[in-house]
């Protein structure tokens, strides 16, 4: 079988590799369509200080159960799944309160293990999730890029009395802002790119401000009457941007973060105990995949993400692109043809 195998940071290859079987409480999926996220590219350039490598890479991914491996129930050869990457422990202190996803032996499909940009996988049978038949395989490889949304939102108690901010519109952006209109929420994005965010405008944005050339706290301070932004959602994650998103959130606001920098920001403590604020990180999704599949049943347009597909056998054409011509490109995904 074929699969995307990254040897050693700056060296991407389509290798020939044995067909996995399905082990016990395991489904052998055959993919069908896998998603090109920033974290694939960091582990490419070897610069996601989580990955080992020899590494097949991809953590979204979608596809049809081939096989059933002992003890699996519920599951069925020929059903279409969408695969959820995290793996967990389940008895650490995390897992014990239901937070598998900062688990202390956490593991995600991509990154510390072998992941879906590959014809055949043996996943477990818990994170396989049943898709509808009619939906198109590049669709149902969505749905692990909006569990980064549903997870960020369900952490910060998004509700359809809020006024959300998003900064940044880029993928994970996008998918937020999707979530949050979807909630019944009133949105605005911030970018320093206007064609970013005319489509974040297209997408259902009540507000869209290049932050590059007009005062962002000013706009929003105008956009809520004084009031303070409700919810901040941080998809740019520049630390030093933090202290603004202080400023701008209301008194018992929320500011939600989904960076990983390890650079220190400087933060006014103040700014967060005089307005009582929240603020929650979020990281890859905790059972937000039957929650996004019901979004995507709700009617969100999620293939409306989708700039480019490649066939598996082009995977190093696609990740050029998305490497050289970044503004060009939203979700760019591989497909595995028969």
């Amino acid at each position: 079988m074929k699969a995307v195998y990254v040897k050693e940071p700056h060296s991407l290859e389509i290798v020939e590799l044995p067909e996995p079987a399905a082990g016990r409480g395991e489904v052998l999926v055959r993919v069908r369509a896998a998603g090109i996220c920033g974290s694939d590219m960091h582990i490419y350039h070897g610069t996601n200080p989580l990955a080992k490598y020899p590494r097949i890479i991809g953590h979204e991914f979608a596809g049809e159960i081939l096989a059933l491996g002992e003890g699996v129930q519920g599951l069925s050869v020929g059903d279409r799944v969408a695969v959820d990457p995290v793996t967990s422990c389940g008895t650490c202190y995390p897992c014990s309160i239901g937070r598998h996803n900062v688990c202390a032996k956490l593991g995600v499909f991509g990154v510390h293990r072998d992941g879906g940009m590959v014809e055949r996988v043996a996943v477990p049978a818990v994170n396989a999730h049943l898709v509808p038949k009619d939906w198109a395989w590049e669709k149902a490889a969505l749905v692990e890029p909006f569990s980064i949304a549903a997870n960020v939102l369900s952490r910060a108690q998004c509700t359809e009395k809020d006024r959300v901010l998003v900064m940044g519109a880029g993928p994970i952006g996008l998918t937020v802002l999707m979530g949050a209109v979807l909630t019944g929420a009133r949105v605005a994005v911030a970018d320093v790119l206007d064609s970013r965010l005319d489509v974040a405008k297209k997408l259902g944005a009540e507000r869209a401000v290049n932050s590059g050339s007009l005062n962002l706290e000013e706009e929003m301070t105008r956009w809520t009457g004084g009031d303070g932004v409700p919810l901040i959602v941080d998809a740019v994650c520049n630390p030093a941007l933090f202290p603004s998103l202080l400023r701008m959130a209301s008194p018992a606001g929320r500011v939600a973060h989904l960076g990983f920098s390890e650079t220190p920001s400087p933060v006014v403590p103040l700014d967060i105990t005089k307005k009582e604020l929240t603020i929650v990180g979020s990281r890859l999704n905790c059972n937000m995949f039957p929650r996004v599949i019901e979004w995507f049943g709700r009617g969100l347009p999620a293939e409306k993400l989708i700039s480019h597909t490649f066939p598996l056998s082009q995977a190093r054409e696609a990740f050029k692109l998305v490497e050289e011509k970044p503004l060009e490109t939203c979700k760019v995904l591989l497909t595995f043809p028969d």
